[in-house]
């Protein structure tokens, strides 16, 4: 079942961000791309690895890099919608290289595709390529990902160092079954003699009665004085 409650976000539009940096000659491909793909469908195949030889890659925005935005705009350019779309988009994916997904999964809240490319999400987090399960954790995944699955994604995140930052819509989805998920993963930390991430505690402390039920006073125990100080030189910075 699709998510109705969460309303994250879409990316930035990649178009100005890349006007600025394209020299003209890789800008002229690009919109000539464009129209060549929204002419004819197919040519998308052909174009879409090529983006990188192109256009050039490296950070454009905090959510796209050029080539990734450079992808978008042909993926966005493409005349089709629901199924139809859904399978070329797939073909794409399943076919590239990994900057090739991302960017694929970078784009598909852009996409006229409904729940038709949660597939590829599903498939990306079943991976270990952490800058795979990062890019499938946007604002796509935030809208359309199954609340079971959506928390197995957000623990995931956790055993793998992901930032939690970096996952899209946690503020509307996170929920008391997750904080339940995050206690048990804590309780196994503290339990080990381990750190609790900083950024696990606010989901944790947004439901102190799951925590206390699962871990009682070993959790409250195991933030040190030290700890709180550094928790409140974090909100300070945030503030």
């Amino acid at each position: 079942m699709a998510v109705t409650n969460a309303s994250p976000s879409p990316p930035p539009d990649p178009h100005p961000a890349l006007a600025g940096v394209l020299d003209p000659t890789a800008r002229a491909w690009l919109d000539g791309g464009a129209a060549e793909v929204a002419a004819e469908p197919g040519a998308v195949r052909r174009l879409f690895p090529a983006v990188r030889r192109r256009c050039g890659r490296g950070r454009l925005t905090s959510y796209w890099t050029v080539d990734e935005a450079a992808r978008a705009v042909l993926l966005t350019a493409l005349p089709l919608s629901g199924r139809v779309l859904a399978d070329e988009v797939t073909r794409l994916h399943r076919h590239g290289d990994p900057a090739e997904q991302r960017a694929v999964l970078r784009t598909l809240p852009l996409l006229d595709l409904g729940d038709l490319a949660v597939p590829l999400v599903r498939e990306a987090l079943r991976g270990n390529d952490t800058t795979l399960i990062e890019a499938a954790l946007g604002p796509y995944a935030a809208a359309h990902l199954p609340d079971a699955e959506y928390r197995q994604a957000v623990l995931k995140c956790v055993f793998c160092e992901i930032p939690l930052a970096r996952v899209s819509g946690l503020d509307t989805r996170a929920d008391r079954e997750l904080a339940r998920m995050l206690a048990d993963f804590a309780h196994e930390r503290i339990v080990a003699g381990r750190d609790v991430p900083q950024d696990v505690r606010p989901l944790l402390r947004a439901h102190p009665d799951v925590v206390d039920a699962v871990v009682g006073s070993a959790l409250k125990d195991a933030f040190t004085e030290a700890d709180v100080l550094k928790e409140a030189d974090v909100l300070k910075e945030e503030d």
